[in-house]
């Protein structure tokens, strides 16, 4: 943090909805808004297909991103600087179910790239193996980066 406040803050600062991050449905994210908050940081993002359809799998999606999931990727951006992030996976169908998963606005995907890996490997915790092999690290704010092989599966809680 740099005591800056940017794009994404003032917007919530000028709209009074706030940064919070309860359930409410204030909370969640449109894919425009979503998608304006990326690019402001610097986060580029990818589909198969080509689109952001929710009901697509071939999508990417942050239609009903929660907020604080969107202000974690921003915030992990600024951590690792020059590094490139893109976001592959968000909150459209074809992602595991539960209650902190993509669908409910709690997950993203990152696509794997060194810089990424070395800025989570070396500054969070290793927090253990999932149940489908991940490799698990756990940073300060509590959020969860799971190493799926060829991508950052990203669980936002803080």
């Amino acid at each position: 943090m740099d005591g800056i406040a940017g794009p994404a803050t003032w917007s919530a600062l000028l709209s009074g909805t706030g940064g919070g991050t309860g359930g409410g449905s204030g909370d969640l994210l449109s894919q425009s808004q979503a998608a304006s908050m990326f690019s402001s940081a610097g986060i580029t993002w990818s589909s198969s297909g080509n689109c952001s359809n929710r009901n697509n799998s071939s999508c990417t999606s942050f239609d009903g991103l929660r907020r604080a999931s969107a202000d974690g990727a921003v915030a992990l951006k600024h951590a690792v600087g020059g590094c490139g992030l893109t976001i592959t996976g968000g909150t459209e169908t074809g992602h595991a179910a539960g209650t902190y998963s993509h669908a409910n606005g709690y997950k993203l995907d990152f696509a794997m790239v060194s810089c990424l890996t070395s800025h989570i490997t070396g500054n969070f915790a290793y927090s253990g193996v999932r149940g489908d092999g991940a490799t698990l690290y756990t940073a300060p704010s509590g959020n969860v980066y799971a190493n799926e092989g060829n991508h950052w599966d990203v669980t936002f809680t803080g």
